[in-house]
């Protein structure tokens, strides 16, 4: 792993422990001021937390297993270890989050218990706002300086990054943000009304939002389990990479697929320089497989030759 490997790496850890230490004195907060308000919103704030809260911890999970090294019986590694760690995060968010949230809300409409105490629930979602965007700040910044790294819109990077962990925060913290507005907009028409159905209404509009992140999360993780092709722009670098050795005379397939967070499995097909001895074919393929592995991207390198005939790529059309 080199030093940029270790330190993207090390941000990821940083902001999911920074969102755990956040949403857990949140998810405490909300708790009592759930339980000394009565309010429905309250209620959903502090299960949205609570399981933001249980998300870190298998988020860092995910992170740990996931950088394990390659074992004779993983040759390619545990990358994909981080993939379904932040699945589970992403069914609890669903299960826990978005159905307890949107079942009390529902319960909340039939069988509605007056809320008190309101200045509580206000000072709480105050202070839960500010934690959030602490921790909002460090996974923005985190997602913000890689698109700018990988040539992609803010928005797309967090959508396509290879790195769950920060997906996760990213969308968790921004969903978090949202909810506490709506919360505190459930809570203040409860107080001006005097009636709990704008607070019940709030706590199933939380959990609606919940389950749409939770899907989209659920959705991408599925998709690098299964197998993401790599990103155009790293595409791209690796297809550089092979034509930048000296052996290689033209490439005419390359196949590259996530194995991990910023870890690819490079597959292709190419044509040597000259016109070397069979026996000596085999020797210069692994030499370039051996010195493609030492990028920081690249897990594990298997080339072949090309067919004759085959068109080559060129970073423009690969």
């Amino acid at each position: 792993m080199t030093h940029a490997d270790s330190d993207a790496d090390q941000e990821s850890t940083l902001t999911v422990v920074l969102a755990f230490v956040a949403n857990l004195a949140i998810a405490l907060a909300k708790s009592v001021a759930a339980a000394l308000t009565g309010s429905a919103s309250m209620v959903a704030e502090a299960t949205h937390s609570w399981a933001d809260t249980g998300n870190e911890v298998l988020l860092l999970i995910a992170n740990r297993r996931s950088r394990h090294a390659p074992d004779r019986a993983h040759p390619l590694g545990f990358g994909r270890e981080a993939y379904i760690w932040s699945m589970f995060a992403a069914l609890g968010l669903f299960a826990l989050g978005a159905g307890v949230s949107i079942t009390h809300g529902i319960q909340e409409l039939f069988h509605a218990e007056p809320a008190t105490d309101y200045g509580i629930a206000y000072a709480v979602l105050g202070i839960s706002f500010v934690l959030e965007t602490i921790s909002f700040r460090q996974a923005f910044k985190q997602v913000r300086g890689e698109a700018a790294a990988a040539d992609r819109d803010l928005l797309e990077h967090a959508l396509h990054t290879s790195d769950p962990t920060v997906r996760a925060v990213f969308a968790e913290d921004a969903a978090a943000l949202i909810g506490l507005v709506i919360a505190f907009v459930g809570v203040l028409l409860h107080q001006v009304t005097g009636s709990p159905v704008p607070d019940a209404i709030g706590s199933i509009l939380v959990g609606i939002l919940l389950g749409v992140i939770a899907v989209i999360l659920i959705d991408r993780n599925r998709r690098f389990l299964v197998g993401e092709e790599a990103s155009p722009q790293l595409r791209n670098a690796g297809l550089r990479s092979l034509l930048d050795l000296p052996e290689v005379e033209r490439v005419t397939m390359l196949r590259m697929e996530y194995l991990g967070p910023r870890q690819v499995y490079l597959v292709g097909a190419v044509d040597l320089v000259g016109d070397a001895a069979e026996h000596t074919v085999a020797e210069q393929l692994d030499r370039c497989e051996r010195a493609l592995e030492r990028h920081p991207n690249i897990r594990k390198a298997v080339l072949s030759l090309s067919t004759p005939g085959d068109p080559a790529l060129t970073p423009e059309n690969g």
